[in-house]
């Protein structure tokens, strides 16, 4: 197969358009912050707060319709292991922004949070929550790699470029445009990122769809023809490991940072809600050419194709389904189409990571912890110098695996089973504190380690019912990733109750107080009339009151427990 030249041209071109996009919009940021005289950490991270309902919409939307979405779709629909009714991303994640708008988007907007570790910082203190925050740094790169891989597989099969080549071009446009204009750049590239996507991919579905090489694939939904049908099955015995990722999927989303960026850069908390409900109607429509792709390539006879015998799945190339059916089902300029829809969407993701990743080290971790004293124009060039660091090392992960899902499964169980009951627990519930968040991280962390998982290689040690083992592997269809995170939930919350009540009887020496879970005595001095007024008006009835954050918010949480 020959480079293909046209294809070749047509990427370059969305590529310039794309990057000439994202630096008209660092320029618009410049002109806007030096007309304001905003900050610039708060510019670059969250665009002063001032992104538009519209352009919020559509930025939002466009994060989470990524290149792993489509291929992962597409994959998932194809498999006849799996099929249709496990391809759960596009209705997973229209519950993870209904969730998002109903419980997290107004309180984290209203207390004018910049990252979702900022209550953490104000809770816990500055060490714990650099530890925490490792956890959501490796989501996010881990995001930026299965994005990429997905458009690299894509771009090397219909364009017979070298897959490393594809990779690194693709990651250079995207990191230039997001550390020239931060989230400016990021949210007006996501304008005609999300346009491209919505037409090209739905350009490729009559193509496909009339191909003289697949049958109807209404004919093939529920009857075998040359594969299982791609509706799929459920059976009882597989139904807590649906549930499991289903969850994972959805629930899990709440913990990335990318998530709460898009809420917390709203002009308002009512603007905030608008966005996430808005995205979960969206986002299934952007699932709905990957599922019809996928339905396509399991009902055709590969032997007729210029790909011949053994199909994709008995080669083993089902992740690349999405590029084959595109190259060798429809002509060819549609398949170089399909490369602008695989592209636009791996774009708009990849830079919402880059900016996610760099918002927490910048903030929670450099200024916070690293260098308290750094100025703004420090600031300012370190959300630069971390854009381009975690976009090389997420680049770099690209060749140690291949496969999209594996990569996209182990940056959700981060944020699931790790980050969602920290976030939960700390916004919602006043008994937790430093000891449980930190013993809950651990035990999460390793009872999950202790489950196996054969994506990455690991055994199980822990065998839950249903274990058992499939063409040499151990595989647990026991909603494992929901367990680790109900324990790690459990833990927190427990180990909080009993620390606190353990220091507030005096059972444990205050000097091993470290994060300082003791209810302090009211003091007996008089207090100032503002101090007076503060505390009446933040009272929980118990004879706390609420820290007063930095930002004009406060640090307690919605829900009331005491010990």
């Amino acid at each position: 197969m020959a480079l293909n030249v046209p294809g070749l041209i047509a990427t370059i071109i969305f590529y310039l358009l794309v990057l000439g996009i994202g630096i008209w919009a660092s320029m618009k940021s410049k002109r806007d912050r030096n007309r304001t005289q905003a900050n610039h950490a708060d510019m670059a991270l969250l665009g002063d707060r001032k992104i538009s309902l519209v352009v919020g919409i559509f930025t939002t939307t466009a994060t989470w319709v990524g290149g792993t979405f489509l291929i992962g779709t597409a994959e998932t629909v194809y498999d006849p292991k799996l099929g249709l009714i496990w391809a759960v991303m596009p209705l997973a994640a229209t519950l993870a922004f209904i969730l998002g708008g109903l419980f997290f988007a107004e309180p984290m907007r209203d207390r004018k949070y910049v990252t979702m570790m900022d209550p953490f910082q104000i809770k816990y203190g500055h060490g714990l929550t650099g530890l925490l925050s490792v956890a959501p740094l490796l989501s996010e790169i881990i995001w930026v790699t299965s994005t990429l891989i997905s458009l690299g597989v894509t771009m090397s099969v219909i364009l017979d470029l070298s897959y490393a080549v594809c990779i690194w071009i693709s990651a250079a446009v995207a990191i230039t445009y997001t550390l020239l204009g931060g989230l400016y750049s990021v949210a007006y590239t996501d304008i005609i990122q999300l346009t491209l996507i919505f037409i090209t991919s739905w350009l490729c579905v009559p193509f496909l769809l009339m191909s003289p090489n697949s049958v109807d694939i209404t004919t093939t939904s529920f009857n075998h023809t040359f594969q299982a049908p791609w509706v799929g099955t459920l059976t009882a015995d597989r139904a807590w490991r649906w549930i499991d990722i289903f969850l994972l999927l959805s629930v899990g989303d709440l913990g990335f940072q990318d998530f709460h960026q898009r809420t917390l850069s709203a002009s308002s908390s009512r603007t905030a809600k608008l966005r996430c409900y808005a995205a979960a109607f969206l986002i299934p429509t952007f699932g709905i050419p990957p599922v019809l792709i996928g339905a396509v390539a399991a009902s055709t006879d590969w032997n007729l194709t210029s790909y011949g015998s053994p199909s994709p799945f008995e080669r083993g190339q089902t992740g690349l389904i999405l590029p084959l059916s595109l190259h060798h089902l429809t002509p060819p300029y549609i398949s170089v189409v399909g490369i602008g829809a695989v592209a636009a969407a791996v774009m708009s993701s990849t830079d919402s990571a880059l900016l996610s990743a760099a918002s927490i080290f910048s903030s929670n971790i450099y200024k916070k912890i690293l260098r308290t004293e750094a100025s703004e124009n420090e600031i300012g060039w370190v959300i630069r110098i971390a854009v381009v660091l975690f976009g090389l090392a997420g680049t770099s992960l690209t060749f140690l695996h291949t496969g999209v899902m594996a990569f996209w499964v182990l940056g959700g169980e981060i944020a699931y089973i790790i980050m969602f009951p920290q976030l939960v627990c700390v916004l919602f519930f006043n008994i937790s504190n430093g000891y449980g968040a930190t013993v809950g991280f651990f035990l999460g962390l390793f009872v999950r380690l202790l489950c196996g998982e054969p994506l990455i290689g690991l055994p199980p040690v822990i065998h839950f019912p249903g274990c058992i083992l499939e063409d040499g592997v151990y595989v647990q269809y026991a909603p494992v990733r929901t367990i680790c995170m109900l324990v790690s939930f459990a833990t927190i919350l427990l180990v909080s109750y009993l620390a606190s009540l353990l220091f507030n009887k005096g059972l444990i020496p205050e000097k091993w107080n470290v994060f300082l879970v003791k209810v302090q005595q009211p003091s007996p001095k008089p207090l100032r009339t503002s101090s007076l007024q503060m505390n009446s008006s933040n009272s929980n009835g118990t004879g706390n009151s609420q820290t007063q954050c930095e930002n004009g918010g406060v640090s307690d949480p919605m829900l009331e427990s005491t010990c």
